[in-house]
């Protein structure tokens, strides 16, 4: 109880004066309210979008393999060109001669052998070039390593989404069987409210008759005082339970909401034990599925990393035109340009093209793989010892919910003996008073004992059923796929 108690307590300032708003709101069953919850909880949503974050990635992963493509668009002017460096022989090798036959670069007093700085004599100031590039992985072992671990890191997003949905359920759960047990709560409230004054009336009547004295009156008018005082209470606490129930449905909080459902159809007996135990495996608990999915993601790391020795074989194709310019206005112009051939045409973009492919060989990486495949491994032996500590942990968990809820049923069981004793005690007691052979104490006391006794059965039937919801969870029965049609 304390949990919840101080749950509502949290919940207090965000949801006072909330219901002032809607006096009639929505009916809600338990699968309504859960069914709710799964589609409107901020977790559960983040939930979601953490799995449409893993599809992108396996589709992005997936993309890798696809060609790549991309294109290029450059200008560039040389404001002021590079020499050329060269011997002064070759320099006029270069340089060509004239129609007498003399060279066309001539330098008085250099040697054929002395190097020479000249203006460049293949190159203009402007150039254009535009082209596209296009890149085709056609083998690699990092890549296919890479597609299923893709896959399954999905896989690992869909597990802890399965769980953020468990956790939800369980504490829609419980949030929805504590405002049912507090309407029954009030329910004998006004029951006890009622039969209290029904006393003080008849005691009222014998005193005026003579009968009864006027502290007998007084007696069951400060019982009847504080039972509706507590009812107050009471009523104050059940719209916080209410707030506490909308808080974990994500509901808002100034539309009131009616909770539909009797305690008289839950059923919480012994006979589920025999129905948990049988076909039970720790596959089946949602901690052991996400442990195994990352195991499963430690060893595809291990391959990634051996894979990186491996080789890899990819094509390429590269295509455009490219042009040049004494000028960048120039790069524009289509007069006076040389074809292919040699001969001035009105095109001087030049088409260019080569394709080939590629083969890459790791050979030595400093041991810088082989550390990382040790570190590798030995993370993966970390998440193998985790499976052990997980299955105790499993193993406390069922022993430890087990016994709460045994313990719980046999309290139920006894508190609802009491309440039915403490019922005809108060009952056979107000007889006696009415009919003269009791006494007005003892009525008193008789209604305090029922009233406690009901408090008790009720706290001990909610405690019951949060053990059954806690046991529901160790034995991996709560299945949010059955709410799944009212989700997507």
């Amino acid at each position: 109880m304390k949990p919840i108690l101080q749950t509502l307590l949290f919940i207090c300032l965000v949801y006072s004066g909330a219901n002032a708003q809607s006096p009639v709101g929505t009916s809600f069953t338990l699968d309504d309210c859960i069914r709710f919850a799964l589609e409107n909880t901020i977790d559960v949503k983040n939930a979601r979008i953490d799995q449409q974050i893993a599809q992108a990635r396996v589709r992005e992963t997936t993309g890798y393999g696809l060609p790549q493509i991309d294109g290029s668009v450059a200008l560039q002017h040389n404001q002021k060109l590079p020499r050329f460096f060269a011997t002064y022989q070759t320099a006029q090798g270069f340089a060509g001669t004239n129609e007498e036959g003399e060279p066309n670069l001539n330098l008085p007093g250099v040697e054929p052998t002395d190097i020479v700085a000249l203006p460049q004599f293949f190159q203009l100031p402007s150039s254009g070039n535009a082209g596209i590039t296009i890149n085709q992985l056609l083998f690699s072992t990092t890549y296919l390593v890479g597609l299923k671990a893709a896959s399954t890191y999905k896989d690992l997003s869909t597990r802890a989404s399965e769980q953020t949905q468990i956790q939800v359920v369980e504490k829609v759960t419980k949030a929805y069987y504590f405002v049912l047990v507090n309407n029954e709560r009030i329910k004998l409230f006004d029951n006890n409210i009622a039969r209290v004054d029904s006393l003080l009336r008849t005691t009222t009547a014998l005193n005026k008759n003579g009968f009864a004295e006027a502290i007998d009156v007084d007696r069951i008018q400060v019982t009847l005082n504080n039972l509706k005082s507590e009812r107050l209470k009471f009523l104050n606490l059940q719209s916080l339970s209410e707030g506490l129930l909308k808080f974990q449905m994500n509901y808002p909080m100034d539309k009131a909401i009616v909770i539909a459902g009797k305690l008289d159809d839950l059923h919480v007996d012994e006979n589920l034990f025999n129905e948990y135990q049988e076909g039970w495996d720790y596959k089946n608990r949602i901690e052991y599925k996400m442990l195994d999915t990352q195991r499963k993601l430690l060893e595809l790391d291990i391959k990634n990393k051996n894979s990186a020795s491996h080789p890899s074989l990819s094509g390429f194709w590269n295509m455009g035109y490219s042009t040049q310019s004494p000028s960048i206005g120039g790069l524009f112009k289509t007069n006076s340009t040389m074809s292919d051939n040699g001969q001035v045409g009105p095109d001087k973009w030049y088409s260019y093209s080569l394709y080939g492919i590629s083969l890459k060989v790791p050979l030595f990486s400093g041991l810088q793989r082989n550390y990382q495949t040790q570190q590798a491994k030995l993370t993966l032996l970390k998440t193998e010892n985790q499976f052990g500590s997980l299955r105790q942990s499993i193993d406390l968990s069922i022993q430890q919910n087990t016994t709460t809820y045994k313990n719980a049923l046999e309290t139920v069981k006894s508190q609802r003996q009491n309440m039915e004793l403490a019922d005809r005690v108060a009952r056979i007691t107000k007889i006696k008073y009415e009919q003269g052979v009791g006494s007005n104490i003892e009525v008193i006391d008789a209604e305090s004992s029922l009233r406690e006794s009901q408090v008790n059965f009720y706290n001990a039937l909610f405690d019951a059923i949060s053990a059954k919801t806690d046991l529901d969870v160790a034995y991996a029965k709560i299945d949010p796929a059955k709410y799944q049609t009212a989700t997507k």
